[in-house]
């Protein structure tokens, strides 16, 4: 068996730099070799209506991204973690405070 290094993994969103006629892309069926030698191929679903095939096997001179495939970079504010505010602080805890009155009574 051997290390496969993949661009494209199912459902990713592409486009081609240099067909923008295709429009964007999706992929719909991932094909990943085991064997020596073998091929690791992605079924892109584009917006024309066609569905191409590319090699997605990143030490690969025929790879889908030395071809001009790029994948969508697309960051959402909303799914973003939000950052944890207590780390590196210590807590703070508080003891419940009792006043004493310190009044003398004078006849």
């Amino acid at each position: 068996m051997r290390d496969v290094r993949l661009y494209l993994r199912l459902g990713d969103k592409v486009f081609h730099d240099c067909r923008e006629e295709w429009g964007r892309g999706a992929v719909v069926e991932e094909m990943t070799s085991t064997i020596v030698g073998g091929t690791c191929l992605v079924h892109i679903l584009f917006d024309d209506g066609h569905q191409r095939t590319f090699n997605n096997d990143l030490d690969s001179d025929m790879c889908c991204y030395r071809m001009g495939l790029k994948r969508e970079q697309i960051f959402d504010w909303d799914e973003m973690a939000r950052p944890n505010t207590t780390r590196g602080r210590r807590a703070i805890s508080r003891r419940p405070v009792t006043r004493v009155s310190h009044e003398t009574e004078t006849d």
